[in-house]
């Protein structure tokens, strides 16, 4: 067996290229498309917000994958493995149980044909690659405090449990939604909200910055995108419902929390790199 030469094998590479384009069009028709979405897409999708949502889980994962193709190190992309596998598999597990709201088109047999297979594939891939990271900081890194990690993985965990209490309690959760939501688009939203979660919790097994800058950047896409959507859609929004002011109050401190975290941490790696190169010229002098 290979080492932990923190190589990313070509097979990933081309994975990840397969699923680039997917993802492209399928954001592309979420927002290009909202009130289409039952022709174009999958099935119906109302109101527009939720298509929005997914579409920008999609903006996110776009960045990943093609982060994924320009890797030079697993390392620096292993923690995005899992959040797929459970994002996908829940959309699987939500199609599998909603059968009847999809649309018998070209864009439904695309969509279960992926979600068969992805969470699968992608799984596989997370396996075989797991003993190439040798779990030692790249040439220029920096160590996240254990403080700054707890909280993230704090937040991560809150995502995932609502998330996850959004996809087994789907009535209940389309009660008290910011927008009106069914069954299939409650449990697809508890997917999207996963992807933080699992992403987060893996601060607890790793301090390197340069595990999660990538994640980090898909994330920061995707939250903007929402931002994006949630100003265009704001007519989509329940104002009676408590939780519609407490969703826009923690994307505004997302946006803040994770774009100031990430600001900071790119200094920080910025100087190490400075460092770095200050002691290779003073070596070579």
């Amino acid at each position: 067996m290979s080492g932990p030469d923190d190589r990313v094998l070509p097979a990933t590479r081309w994975v990840a290229i397969a699923i680039i384009p997917f993802l492209v069009i399928a954001a592309f028709l979420l927002f290009a498309f909202p009130t289409r979405t039952g022709e174009l897409f999958a099935w119906p999708i109302d109101p527009p917000l939720t298509a929005y949502v997914l579409a920008s889980a999609y903006v996110g994962g776009i960045w990943f994958f093609i982060g994924v193709v320009r890797a030079n190190q697993w390392h620096r992309v292993r923690h995005g493995f899992p959040a797929v596998v459970v994002f996908a598999g829940a959309l699987l597990a939500a199609t599998l149980l909603h059968l009847d709201r999809f649309s018998q088109n070209l864009s439904f047999f695309t969509w279960i044909t992926l979600y068969a297979t992805t969470p699968f594939v992608v799984a596989v891939l997370a396996v075989a690659q797991h003993r190439r990271d040798p779990r030692t900081p790249a040439a220029v890194d920096v160590d996240l405090p254990l403080i700054a990690r707890i909280g993230l993985a704090s937040i991560g965990g809150a995502a995932l449990l609502v998330g996850a209490a959004m996809f087994v309690f789907p009535d209940a959760a389309a009660d008290v939604w910011a927008w009106q939501l069914t069954p299939l688009t409650a449990q697809v939203t508890g997917s999207v909200l996963t992807l933080t979660g699992v992403v987060n919790l893996a601060l607890l097994v790793d301090a390197r910055w340069t595990s999660f800058r990538l994640l980090f950047q898909a994330q920061l896409l995707s939250l903007a995108a929402i931002v994006v959507s949630v100003a265009a859609r704001w007519g989509d929004l329940l104002w009676d419902r408590a939780s519609t002011p407490a969703f826009l109050v923690l994307i505004a401190a997302a946006v803040v929390s994770y774009g100031g975290f990430t600001l900071w941490c790119e200094s920080r790696l910025r100087e190490a790199a400075r460092r770095t190169l200050e002691g290779v010229s003073a070596r070579r002098q």
